[in-house]
Formats: C-alpha cells, structure tokens, sequence
C-alpha cells in the first residue's frame, strides 16, 4: 500500500477471503490513502477510486475501530454497505491504507422479506431513529434507507408491544413489537431496534377462531350436558311419576288389584319402586286371601246351620224309609219311590258333608316333605278312578330338591282336588300330567290336561267360592286349593296347557314363610 504497488498475492488473499464467507461480500478491496484500489478480490476493481465518504455507524472492536457508509446502490443495481477498517503501518505511526469491505446488504433485505407476509412487515431502526433496513412491502411504500422513522419507537424503551395506527407503514391497525440490539460476544451494537408490524386483524384471528371454536365446543357441550341432564332427569322422574301415580291410583274406591306396577329405575329409586310394588303384591295377596277367608267362614257358619238343620230331617227321612221297606204288602211302585227317597237322602247327606269338609279351615301345620312323594300319593289314591273312566295319569318329577316345608295332610288335599276335578271333567281316553321344576327359591307344581281347558276370560273367577264348571260341582275345591297354597305363602294360577287343555301351576316356597 504504502509503494502503491499491486501485490498478487495481496489480491489472492482477498479472493480467499470473499469464497471462504460465501455470499456475505460482494467484494474486498486494499485501497491506498488517496482511494485508489490497489488490490482487490475482483481484479476489475483494481485502479479505481473508491472515495471515503462520511461515516454513518463506527465501532470500536478489539481489532481495531471500524466505519460504515451508509447503503448506496451500486452500478450494476445491488444494494452495498461499505465496511471500512484501517491499516495502519508496521514501521511508523499512521495509517497507510484501508480495508474496504462491500457487504451485499440485499441478503439482510432477504432475511426480512422471509419474515415479512402481505399483512405483517419488518422494520430495522437505526439508533437516529431513520430506517436502517425494511422488508420488501415497506420498501414498495418507499420506506426506504435513511428515512426517518422516529414516530415509531415507542416512548418508554422497555415496552415490547403495543396497538396503534399501521399508517403509512400498514393500511390497517397494526400491532407493533419491538426488540433492541444486544451486540454479540464483546460488540456491544449498534443500538438499533427492530419492528414487527402486524394487521391486528391478522394477528388476532387464530385467537378469534379460537374463541369460535370455543364457543362452538361450549355449546355443544352445553347441549350434551342438557341432553345427557334431560335423559338423567327423564329416567329419574318417569320412575318416580309413575310411582306417584301408581300410589295416587291405587286407594281410589273401586280400584282394581292388578294395576300394573310402576316402571323400575336407577339405584335407590328401582329399590323403592321394587319394594313398594312387593308391599303392593303382598297386600293384594292379603286382601285376595282375607276376602276368601271371609267368605269361607260365612260358609262355615252357613254349614254348621245346615248341618243343624238338614242333617237331623234327613235321618228321620231315611230311618222311616228303611223302616217302611220292612213293611210286607208294599206294592213295586212303592219300593221304587223309597229307593229313590233313600238314595236322595244319601245324596243330601253327602253334599252337606261335602261342604262341612270344604268350610273347614286350619293353620297349616310345617315340616320338610317330599313333594314328590305327595304326587305319587295323590296320583295312587285317584289310580282306580282314573283307570275306570280310561283316562292316564303322567307324572315327570323334574325338581332337583323336591323337599319343602309344607302341611302334608293340606297339600295331598290340594293335589286331590287338582287331579279329582281334572279326572271328572275329562272324557274317556284323556290324559294328565303331574310335572314339577326348580324356581328361585320355588318348587313349581304344573298339573296339565287335554280337556276343554278354561277361557282366558274366566281363569282368575275359577278360584273364587262357589263358581264351578263341571255338572253337579259346588265350587268350593279350587277355592280351598288357593286358600291352603297362600296359607303355605305360595299361590296357584290357571292357564292354557300345552296339551290343549287347562293348566294349573302352584308354587310353594322351599323354607317356612312367617305368617
């Protein structure tokens, strides 16, 4: 420099330099004291003039004080800074020459335009407060190097961010955050600040459908609380109304029995509904057994009057019948006329024994029988009979426990009514069958036929004292059959028969019930 010779390796050196940064340089030069290129990365340079001009930014590093011209555009179009640093002579005091340092400022316009959207821009502030650097759509607005932009620094250095009007800079209402320059490593900066400006608009509008889809994630989940409340409410409420009404319904004069019990529901509330149902069958069961009781006992008294009163004339009427059959000269009309007396006396007799028999009611007297030995009983009992009028008998004993804790002598009566009143109203070449099974907690007693069985209709009457079917009944056997299975805490029912005729099914608990 100081011979304002072109050394070679000089200009190799700056060529080295300029490959190894890359795109950073456009080009290094060595000029002399009077800016004349005497080296250069590019030899084309070499023998120009390259004149200083006044400085914009300088700093102090540790290698030396640095200057930069502010960025000028160059003759082929790209934008340079000028970086330049001193060399400074090895053998006497003053400077001799200067390393000029072309940096392409277009890569730091580069770098903000890829941080920069049509409605968010970048801006480098200077520490005057003019423009360093702005992104392409500010450099559109001629918002250019050099220009002043001290209106928008903020007032307070340490604010971050703040909401104000985007014009020139932005059409909209921009959100402007800023950050300083903090240096690096020993540099402590320019003291620039950086702008980031933001359409409100834009910035705000993830948050804006964020709040749209809160809202919406808000109402349905509203509306599948309300759904899920009302369901909730539904099952709980519907239970409870029913019950309600049940209750309001069921004391009403002239209420039937067999109202239909309330709907379960959840929990405490299907609990409530089961047990008050229990307490309404149990009742009804009361009642049904209290109103046949009731009526058995008028028989009873009705009974004891006829056998006051009918058994005494009948034993007169026979006694002088048998002794007017001892007569001699009686003629054959008049021996008929007294078999016939004779016979309807007895036939009278019997009938008030039939309903002295039916009027007589016990407590049922316990202890653990074998059901299954009562049927063959019973059935062996009625074999002859049966045999004679051609009609069969089945038994299919099926339960696994046939012991149950019964009165023996007031089940065989039950099973003797059922087969005797099946046996009478069958014709010849009918069939019964005896069969029982297991229930919960049960024995279940099904004695079928393929007789004329009983209309639906009349099914539940059957039971009731005094109604009966069968020519020269009375209707007091199935009546006395329901009397004894509910004293033993069970019941017994009529229905069709899978053979084609009428059906009877007894329960019976296994254990003692308490009365």
């Amino acid at each position: 420099l100081r011979l304002d010779d072109v050394d070679k390796r000089l200009s190799q050196f700056l060529a080295e330099m300029k490959r190894r940064y890359g795109d950073v340089y456009l080009d290094l030069h060595a000029v002399n004291p009077q800016g004349r290129v005497v080296a250069s990365s590019d030899p084309g340079h070499i023998g120009r003039s390259l004149p200083v001009r006044s400085p914009w930014l300088g700093a102090d590093l540790p290698g030396g004080a640095v200057q930069l011209e502010a960025p000028q555009a160059r003759a082929d179009g790209a934008h340079r800074l000028l970086i330049r640093s001193p060399v400074n002579s090895e053998f006497t005091d003053g400077r001799i020459g200067d390393l000029v340092l072309e940096v392409d400022w277009q890569q730091i316009e580069r770098l903000l335009d890829r941080a920069a959207t049509p409605t968010r821009q970048v801006l480098v502030v200077d520490h005057e407060g003019r423009v360093a650097v702005a992104s392409a759509g500010l450099r559109a607005r001629s918002i250019l190097p050099g220009r002043d932009a001290s209106s928008w620094l903020p007032a307070d250095p340490a604010q971050a961010l703040e909401t104000r009007d985007g014009r020139p800079l932005l059409d909209t209402t921009a959100i402007v955050g800023y950050d300083r320059s903090r240096g690096f490593e020993r540099f402590p900066g320019f003291g620039w600040t950086y702008l980031l400006l933001q359409s409100r608009d834009e910035a705000l509008a993830p948050v804006h459908r964020m709040a749209w889809i809160f809202a919406g994630l808000m109402a349905a989940i509203a509306g599948g609380v309300i759904l899920a409340s009302l369901w909730v409410a539904g099952v709980i409420a519907r239970p409870i109304m029913a019950l309600t009404e049940f209750t309001r319904r069921y004391p009403e004069p002239g209420a039937r029995l067999d109202v239909p019990s309330p709907s379960r529901g959840p929990g405490e509330i299907g609990e409530l509904n089961r047990s008050f149902a229990h307490m309404v069958e149990e009742l009804q069961r009361s009642q049904a057994t209290l109103s046949q009781a009731s009526r058995l006992a008028a028989l009873g008294e009705v009974t004891a009057l006829l056998a006051h009163e009918v058994r005494t004339p009948l034993g007169v009427l026979r006694s002088s019948v048998q002794m007017l059959q001892g007569e001699s000269g009686l003629s054959a009309e008049g021996g008929e006329l007294l078999r016939i007396i004779d016979s309807e006396t007895q036939r009278l007799n019997r009938l008030v024994s039939s309903l002295l028999d039916s009027a007589r009611t016990r407590s049922p007297q316990r202890s653990p029988q074998d059901l299954h030995a009562l049927i063959r009983h019973a059935a062996t009992l009625l074999a002859a009979q049966a045999r004679d009028r051609g009609i069969l008998i089945r038994q299919r004993c099926e339960a696994s426990q046939p012991v149950v804790d019964c009165d023996a002598e007031q089940i065989t009566q039950v099973l003797l009514n059922l087969l005797m009143n099946a046996v009478q109203i069958l014709p010849r070449g009918g069939q019964i069958e005896v069969a029982t099974r297991d229930a919960a907690g049960r024995l279940v007693i099904e004695l079928a036929d393929d007789g004329p069985g009983i209309p639906a209709a009349e099914r539940a009457s059957v039971f009731e004292p005094f109604v009966f079917k069968r020519e020269g009944g009375i209707g007091l056997g199935l009546a006395v059959v329901r009397q004894i299975v509910r004293s033993h805490g069970g019941d017994v029912q009529a229905d069709a028969s899978p053979l084609g005729g009428a059906l009877f099914r007894v329960w019976l608990p296994r254990g003692a019930l308490s009365e």
